[in-house]
């Protein structure tokens, strides 16, 4: 099987969820809160799919190394190792998020996900960041 493809595919998977990070957002603040749940379980649902296919890659696939040096380089590898790091933190405020709003609990929902939100985003975006740099520079 040819892999090549997946970085593309991780690439939209990683955007996809994004822009649902950012309308679920929307939502909650809208206190549109059966909508909010739809697209988080949809933002959940993209990001355990983005994971198979990222590891699937990983596991497949050869190392990619970045091929250009000087300022640009060094961009590029703060920017990964930022999202590498927090991406770690993603799995387990994702489920901790998620387990405490499906169980009604509210309070601590929302205490946590002020921390999951902006990681989760973060991860998100500068995943797509990094296939940007690394496949299209």
């Amino acid at each position: 099987m040819n892999y090549s493809i997946l970085p593309t595919v991780n690439a939209f998977l990683n955007g996809t969820a994004a822009v649902l990070l950012v309308i679920a957002y929307i939502l909650i603040r809208q206190r549109k809160f059966d909508a909010h749940k739809k697209v988080m379980l949809a933002a959940f649902t993209t990001s355990c799919v983005f994971l198979v296919s990222y590891l699937t890659y990983h596991f497949k696939a050869k190392i990619t190394t970045f091929p250009h040096q000087g300022g640009l380089r060094t961009l590029y590898f703060v920017i990964l190792g930022t999202h590498t790091v927090l991406a770690a933190a993603v799995p387990v405020l994702a489920v901790m998020s998620l387990k405490r709003g499906l169980a009604g609990k509210y309070v601590s929902h929302k205490a946590i996900s002020r921390w999951t939100l902006p990681i989760w985003l973060y991860v998100s975006v500068t995943g797509v960041v990094v296939y940007l740099m690394l496949y299209h520079l």
